[in-house]
């Protein structure tokens, strides 16, 4: 190795010890701000959905599928509904979850930790009855067996309140409890009268009973009424000839009262997950349907529960900067970088004014500390009676010599190699004040004196 490289080595080395315990200090900062300050989301949720041939089914399969392409795991858990749905993320089972609105009163969601992200479609009041019920209004349901779903959906308490503007008590009709497939088997074979579903029109029992040769879809011929009785509810109509334009099915246009499905999070998922699952909803729900508009969901309207400030930043800003060009990971470690530079400069502004003396102070001390040696040789011959130094000079000269030797293998930046020098030179100083060439000034002494 050639002395230039072994200095240039040497110089590297130098600058690694006097700047390492910063750089440790830095590390251990910006490892702690990654983690702790804004921790990585996980990559598996929970999802409760609904029931079998639900529209919640349904688009609980699209999120899951959507989420997948960002290596995130969405588990699927089938539920009764609305209500089933909302307890479920009250005891904490599932991070995210369809809820209709209507479900909670004022205030609750809140109290119980539950944050919206946002309305995705409306869900039609759909009263499938048999044709020869003859029910036209909803009082004529007196006396009639109607399938309103089991408790944890949100269409009994919804319905009951149905029943209950029109002054209709529970026990004036038979109500039935079964699940939304056998109730439609029940109700083809002609055991009841009519069933109740609130669904978007996407669900596969909605389009088949909608063409499905005796069975009518009541008309709330007075929505308006309903929705100014139940703010949560909205007034939609269902065109003529949507279903079928062909055979003209529907033949008439109706009018439906209907609630919207919510997409509701505990306060604890994490706010990138948050953002991810409102720019999936936008893909799902965005387009135009039977209900709704281009672009009119998701939207922050339409439900009593508080709107997650992520998902209100998202829809006012749309998607964060790096999210628009890079893949959800990627984007989220930039991210999260910003803090870690953050709490970087702020360590490293004051500590960088530290390191540049202690790396000039580690090299110089190299050289510094044969000084002290040198003024050990000093000393010892001022002490030395003027008689005896002419004996003590050759051990003094051999120390020197010594010293010399050890200085010459001192290995030290090529930045600093003056002081090196100049080290040398003053030993040869010390070397002639010995052999009494010179005085402690550095001038030449008499001839007569230089051995006395």
């Amino acid at each position: 190795m050639t002395r230039v490289r072994q200095f240039s080595i040497v110089s590297l080395r130098d600058l690694l010890v006097a700047s390492g315990p910063t750089l440790l200090a830095a590390v251990a900062v910006a490892v702690l701000a990654y983690i702790w300050v804004d921790p990585a989301p996980p990559r598996q949720l929970g999802m409760a959905t609904g029931q079998f041939n639900s529209a919640y089914e349904e688009f609980g399969r699209q999120y899951a599928a959507r989420l997948a392409r960002d290596e995130i795991k969405l588990s699927l858990q089938p539920s009764l509904g609305s209500r089933d749905n909302l307890q479920r993320l009250l005891e904490g089972k599932v991070d995210v979850a369809f809820v209709q609105s209507g479900s909670t009163e004022d205030g609750e969601a809140a109290r119980a930790g539950l944050l919206s992200l946002g309305s995705l479609f409306t869900e039609p009041v759909w009263l499938f009855l048999r044709e020869p019920a003859g029910v036209t209004q909803l009082t004529d349901l007196r006396g009639k067996r109607i399938n309103l779903g089991p408790e944890g959906t949100g269409v009994p308490r919804l319905f009951r309140q149905l029943l209950d503007a029109n002054g209709i008590g529970p026990g004036e009709l038979e109500i039935g409890a079964l699940e939304n497939t056998p109730a439609t088997v029940e109700l083809l074979a002609g055991r009841i009268d009519g069933l109740v579903f609130s669904s978007a029109p996407e669900a596969p029992l909605i389009q088949m009973l909608l063409q499905t040769p005796g069975i009518k879809l009541f008309n709330f011929t007075q929505a308006d009424a309903y929705t100014r009785r139940l703010p949560f509810l909205t007034h939609v109509v269902l065109p003529r000839g949507i279903v079928d334009l062909g055979r003209d099915i529907p033949a008439q246009d109706y009018h439906l009262i209907a609630p919207t499905a919510t997409l509701v999070a505990r306060e604890d998922l994490h706010p990138a997950l948050m953002g991810l699952l409102v720019k999936s909803a936008g893909e799902i729900h965005g387009k135009a349907g039977w209900f709704q508009q281009q672009g009119q969901f998701p939207s922050p309207k339409y439900t009593e529960i508080p709107v997650a400030r992520e998902a209100e930043r998202y829809y006012r800003d749309g998607p964060p900067f790096l999210q628009r060009y890079m893949r959800f990971w990627l984007a989220n470690l930039f991210e999260r970088l910003w803090v870690v530079a953050v709490a970087l400069a702020a360590l490293l502004i004051p500590l960088s004014k530290i390191v540049p003396p202690i790396y000039v102070w580690r090299v110089r001390s190299r050289v510094y500390r044969w000084y002290g040696e040198l003024r050990k040789v000093e000393q010892e011959l001022e002490t030395i009676a003027p008689e005896d130094r002419e004996a003590a000079r050759e051990g003094l000269l051999l120390r020197l010599d010594d010293i010399e030797e050890r200085v010459n293998h001192i290995s030290i930046p090529l930045a600093y190699a003056e002081e090196l020098y100049r080290l040398r030179s003053h030993i040869n100083f010390v070397r002639e004040r010995v052999r009494g060439t010179i005085d402690q000034h550095g001038m030449a002494l008499p001839q007569g004196l230089m051995r006395k």
